[in-house]
């Protein structure tokens, strides 16, 4: 008993301060936003406090925060699969075909962008898509009859921003999945007389799944909120429901607002995450 005891104690002390930090830092947080989000007016002033639905109602009843809503979530999905089309091979060539120190060089480029300011990165593509820019030259360097190649101010420059930001969380989980792949499974079926598509298709694919899984969750949930990249390069086709969020805080002063997009975005996430999370779990079952 004494045992089972000093072992819960051990548990407490060791996972006790993470979830204290967790509370304080995200839970105390969103409790409070969740609470001015039911409120009739903002956290500013003198007011009483007044009990509504009408933020809510607002999702529902106005048809462009539905269609920026909406687009977000293709925005979403297009960079998640954009990032996993090109980091599951990356992540692969690190995993099973480059050693030693090559290997150390390729992951510091991949970590590289997260050493710089996001800020930085994105106003840095600016410069490479905009007309008589990096992209521009090098494209009449190779084609000087083509016209003026100019990508600012379009939902391709957004794309193209966001996966630069975000590709390298799906390279390094699924170089996790991969790593942990045993070579002579792979040799095994080559043996056999599996030939290589037959290989990625029937083993590599289905046990890097978790890897490409945890990789499309921490890219689809943030991207699908990101305000500040939609705005530095999508201008005008930059509107989403991310930036309707931020400009509820920062221009219009309206919490109440900003907060209940906030939560329905969450629950709609949530609600996705739950309904992909069986498939999952049947998929890593019948492994």
């Amino acid at each position: 008993m004494r045992v089972e005891t000093r072992r819960r104690w051990a548990i407490f002390g060791l996972t006790g301060p993470a979830y204290l930090w967790l509370t304080i830092t995200i839970f105390l947080p969103l409790s409070a936003m969740l609470y001015f989000s039911f409120q009739k007016k903002g956290p500013f002033g003198k007011h009483a406090s007044e009990f509504t639905l009408k933020h809510y109602e607002a999702f529902f009843t106005k048809d462009y925060l539905q269609a920026l809503t909406w687009r977000s979530l293709e925005m979403g999905f297009h960079v998640t699969l954009l990032c996993a089309l090109i980091g599951f091979p990356a992540a692969y060539v690190l995993a099973k075909r480059i050693k030693g120190r090559w290997r150390e060089a390729l992951f510091l480029l991949v970590v590289l962008p997260f050493w710089s300011n996001a800020l930085v990165r994105i106003f840095s593509w600016t410069i490479v898509l905009r007309p008589d820019g990096i992209l521009d030259r090098a494209v009449h360097l190779v084609a000087p009859g083509l016209p003026p190649v100019d990508l600012t101010d379009s939902y391709t420059a957004i794309i193209i921003g966001l996966t630069h930001s975000y590709l390298p969380y799906m390279i390094l989980t699924c170089y996790l999945s991969l790593q942990a792949i045993d070579d002579s499974v792979i040799e095994a079926a080559r043996s056999l007389g599996a030939r290589a598509h037959t290989i990625l298709w029937r083993i590599i694919l289905p046990l890097a799944i978790p890897g490409l899984a945890a990789g499309s969750v921490l890219i689809f949930v943030p991207v699908i909120g990101s305000f500040f990249e939609p705005k530095l390069l999508g201008g005008t086709q930059g509107a989403m429901i991310g930036t309707v969020i931020e400009e509820q805080f920062t221009v219009v002063s309206n919490w109440p607002l900003g907060g209940a997009l906030s939560f329905i975005l969450l629950a709609i996430v949530l609600l996705i995450l739950a309904v992909s999370s069986p498939f999952l779990k049947q998929h890593m079952r019948s492994q």
